[in-house]
């Protein structure tokens, strides 16, 4: 009868235990998930505002070639 008693406590406790590993891969996982999310936002915004430099250094490289055409009289 003890050693029932003692297979049930075995039971319980690794069950516990068990409960305890998913819960912390679950947690981990959540932060993993976070911190994902946070880098693709991170590198989104780093797109974002390397394209904007882009077109705005096309913007004014434009704007100058067609001031220095007008100048020389290529454009008028």
């Amino acid at each position: 009868m003890a050693s029932k008693g003692l297979q049930d406590l075995k039971q319980q406790v690794e069950g516990a235990a068990q409960e305890a590993v998913t819960s912390a891969g679950t947690a981990v996982q959540q932060v993993v998930d976070q911190a994902t999310e946070a880098g693709q936002k991170a590198m989104d915004q780093v797109a974002k505002t390397t394209q904007e430099t882009i077109d705005k250094a096309a913007n004014q490289a434009s704007e100058a070639f067609s001031g220095l055409g007008k100048k020389i009289g290529l454009l008028k």
